[in-house]
């Protein structure tokens, strides 16, 4: 069965280096591609899947930014199962202080650049491996930084509180992007930040274990009624 993966704003496949899927799983990437002029996160979602087999059973896992737009795609061509890293199923899970940062436009009054200059100041502050810290600092400046000003937009104009089923949740303890207090994980990370795919690799290929095998077509021959 084919996974599909989307990162977070500003990454790419990159960031799942350390993941490694049960036997039966063929992991695959959705890739960004360039948002049109004033497009939603709801259309942009539905121009994505352009990128996957839809005519067979699939299962997305999203991180961050990622996470949200599976959300959107699995509402229109349902998946084996979404997951989610990192992320939120529903815009109502935004801290309050998103919504009065999208209602002061607080996106528009900064220019593309200092985006990723803020990402790049953020690795010096982190804990990575010196080979993650220098991965992710090369993804950001790979980064197209039109971009990752139009999905912090697109993030805060959000507006959705269907949850696709069945859908999964990982999240870290102390995720600074989308604090926990503020969803409901269905698996809570102890320790973990907003990068679990790299700084708790190891955890979320556990959890990707023992959940990934429930919806695969072997599996579900040989369950038990």
């Amino acid at each position: 069965m084919n996974v599909y993966f989307i990162s977070g704003i500003g990454g790419d496949s990159r960031l799942f280096r350390h993941i490694q899927l049960p036997a039966g799983f063929q992991i695959g990437y959705v890739e960004w591609i360039i948002p049109e002029k004033k497009e939603s996160l709801t259309d942009y979602a539905c121009r994505l899947t352009e990128q996957i087999d839809t005519r067979q059973p699939f299962i997305l896992v999203g991180m961050s930014l990622g996470g949200i737009l599976s959300v959107e795609i699995a509402k229109r061509f349902p998946p084996a199962a979404t997951i989610l890293i990192g992320s939120i199923p529903v815009s109502s899970h935004l801290p309050g202080y998103y919504a009065i940062a999208g209602r002061l436009r607080l996106p528009d009054l900064f220019p593309p650049s200092f985006f990723k200059g803020a990402a790049t100041l953020k690795r010096l502050l982190t804990r990575e491996k010196s080979e993650d810290k220098a991965m992710l600092r090369q993804v950001i400046r790979d980064g197209n930084p039109w971009f990752i000003k139009w999905g912090l937009k697109a993030v805060l104009e959000w507006r959705n509180e269907e949850i696709p089923q069945p859908l999964w949740h990982i999240h870290g303890s102390r995720d600074e992007v989308f604090p926990v207090w503020f969803t409901r994980p269905s698996h809570i990370v102890p320790k973990g930040g907003h990068l679990l795919v790299i700084n708790h690799a190891n955890e979320v290929n556990r959890i990707l274990g023992e959940l990934l095998p429930r919806y695969s077509p072997v599996f579900s021959a040989n369950a038990t009624p």
